[in-house]
């Protein structure tokens, strides 16, 4: 039982003793208590008032006195108006630190024996993974990793789009140009697949000025004036007529579709080696990030999944059917709107998709949790989703989460894919190397040691700075991502943190021996400071997954990681006044390294020993 439990049972009992009143642990307000104050904890009374029936001050003062009496861990307290302010014992702390210093399974909370899927990543095969992708995958990981300590059994689990109109345009530009491939050209497989995609577009852009002196483009423009008000959709539509009626690689692109779904042979052969660069690629950089996934679903696969469950929900009336054939929901007194499953040719939308991959996954590893890892600009999406498979009543619908997060932008701006601005992954992990060289370069800290292991050393900082910063933000806000900010040895980084556990470290190769701590009892006030936070961290992972939040984590590791320079700073380690406070301030330091490893273990951060 924890500090905050055993202070709870103490007040309930407490309640008990001095007013005859039952009262819920679970309802006993215990917080920390303000620095401004003496204390550790702080228990609200106000609660207690019509048991009592007496001033706040009073209850607390009672409460007080029996805690100090019954509670063998609390050794003082003081009133402040109805806030009980309560000491706990150094002793409590002190036996705490035995607990964590060499415990790497420190926080883990105890196994909830329950199932939940995260997907995340899930890329198309028609462009390289870029920034928007990374936080995605950070994103993703990290909660998997955050739950797993929580007590869950986690499943990862990716989609990737590898079929469709967009791959077919990567297609056709390697049938029009040079046909290369990643070992003539020497590029990773996604990047070249990618390389096409732009080429295509930049190809349409030509073909699509061209078209714009023609009779047929002033008709369409008339046509298209009338029919759409809204000039940002007007430009679309008017581009999609294009493309639909005019364009030869419009054209091409839906011929090659067209194929792809009768199944012909020369172009089932192309895509599927196509895509296989890419898969490589997209390995490479997994592999990097330190990412992977326990089942990988392809939309050529799962595409026509859906149709099934639209079936079961027309024969219920979850559906219903248009004139013309098409299958709709509605979804209105959901506060969300109509939306179409089946179009009147049979063919299915997004929806229908998603609605028979859940069923799958399901089917596949029973969880009745899932987590969706994707942009806030499908937001919409989901609540259709969810609300839809809720009116289906399938086992799971009440157990899916959407972790929406914000646009990430540079310094620069806004990035497109098709224009080739897109800073793509590989390239913006290659950069925030190349900053931490930099760094590393100018302070000349592992000078001595050879290049690969220099350069070893260098990955985990720069990797550490590119991670952190993304998810130092919470997820639901957008945010502009830095190389050279990211890192900062003196800010909220990740090698700023990395650059306390490499000085507790060194401290302990310079120390020596360990000693013996037992008869170190008047603790200081800053390392009773760095032992709460440390006994905080299983908060900080129970808080983090309920949230799905990993700047929860992040935020807990710098405050632990700044605690611990002011402690360094402040009190000397291996010159401390007695050779019991050198040992306690050693086992002190070996816990914070120990949780901070663990805590940036979480968002996927190595630690390296040296840098």
């Amino acid at each position: 039982m924890g500090i905050i439990e055993k202070i709870q049972n103490g007040v309930v009992d407490g309640v008990k003793s001095l007013y005859g009143a039952d009262f819920q642990v679970d309802k006993v307000p215990v917080s920390n208590t303000r620095k401004e104050f003496e204390g550790d904890f702080t228990v609200v009374v106000f609660p207690f008032t019509k048991i009592a029936k007496q001033p706040p001050a009073k209850i607390a003062d009672a409460l007080g006195n029996y805690m100090v009496t019954f509670v063998d861990e609390i050794t003082a307290y003081n009133v402040v108006k109805g806030f009980l302010n309560l000491v706990v014992s150094n002793d409590y702390w002190i036996n705490h630190l035995e607990n964590v210093f060499q415990n790497e399974s420190y926080g883990r909370l105890p196994n909830k024996d329950e199932k939940v899927m995260v997907e995340f990543s899930s890329p198309n095969t028609n462009k390289p993974l870029h920034l928007g992708h990374i936080r995605n995958i950070l994103l993703g990981w990290s909660v998997s990793q955050i739950l797993d300590a929580a007590g869950y059994d986690v499943i990862k689990t990716q989609i990737i789009n590898d079929r469709g109109i967009a791959i077919c345009k990567s297609m056709v530009a390697w049938m029009n140009g040079d046909q290369s491939n990643p070992e003539k050209s020497g590029m990773k497989g996604d990047h070249l697949v990618g390389k096409y995609y732009v080429e295509f577009d930049k190809a349409f852009k030509v073909e699509y000025l061209d078209w714009q002196s023609t009779t047929d483009a002033e008709t369409e423009y008339v046509n298209r004036k009338k029919a759409v008000q809204n000039h940002e959709e007007f430009f679309k539509e008017y581009k999609n007529q294009y493309f639909n009626k005019y364009s030869k690689l419009g054209s091409q692109a839906k011929e090659l579709l067209l194929k792809w779904e009768a199944g012909d042979d020369d172009v089932m052969k192309l895509w599927a080696e196509m895509n296989s660069w890419v898969y490589k690629g997209f390995e490479a950089t997994y592999t990097r990030l330190g990412v992977d996934f326990d089942k990988t679903y392809y939309e050529s696969e799962t595409y026509l999944l859906g149709k099934k469950m639209v079936d079961i929900g027309l024969e219920n009336g979850v559906f219903y059917q248009k004139d013309d054939g098409s299958v709709w929901i509605d979804l209105t007194d959901r506060k969300l709107d109509h939306k179409i499953v089946l179009r009147s040719d049979g063919t299915s939308v997004y929806l229908t998709q998603d609605l028979g991959t859940a069923d799958l996954r399901y089917q596949d590893f029973g969880t009745k949790q899932m987590i969706y890892t994707v942009g806030d600009e499908q937001n919409y999406h989901f609540k259709v989703l969810f609300e839809t498979l809720k009116k289906l009543e399938t086992p799971y619908a009440d157990g899916l989460y959407h972790l929406s997060y914000g646009m990430v932008d540079l310094p620069t701006g806004r990035m497109k894919s098709r224009e080739g601005t897109v800073v793509d992954a590989d390239d913006l992990m290659n950069e925030v190397v190349g900053e931490a060289k930099k760094g590393t370069a100018e302070r000349g800290d592992i000078s001595s040691y050879n290049t690969e292991q220099q350069m070893a050393i260098i990955e985990k900082i720069g990797l550490s700075a590119l991670k952190y910063f993304i998810l130092k933000v919470n997820p639901q806000k957008r945010m502009v991502f830095n190389p050279s900010e990211s890192v900062d040895m003196q800010g909220n980084t990740g090698p700023y943190i990395q650059n306390a556990y490499v000085r507790i470290l060194s401290i302990l190769r310079k120390a020596g021996d360990l000693g013996i701590s037992e008869n170190y009892k008047n603790i200081h006030h800053l390392e009773k400071e760095l032992i709460k936070k440390v006994y905080a961290f299983p908060d900080a992972i129970d808080i983090a997954a309920k949230n799905h939040d990993p700047s929860e984590i992040a935020g807990y590791n710098y405050e632990l990681a700044k605690m611990f320079h002011r402690f360094y700073h402040d009190l000397s380690i291996i010159r401390a006044e007695s050779p019991e406070a050198k040992a306690f301030r050693m086992k002190l330091s070996m816990a914070v390294a120990n949780v901070l490893k663990l805590g940036m273990g979480l968002l996927g951060i190595e630690m390296p020993e040296r840098m």
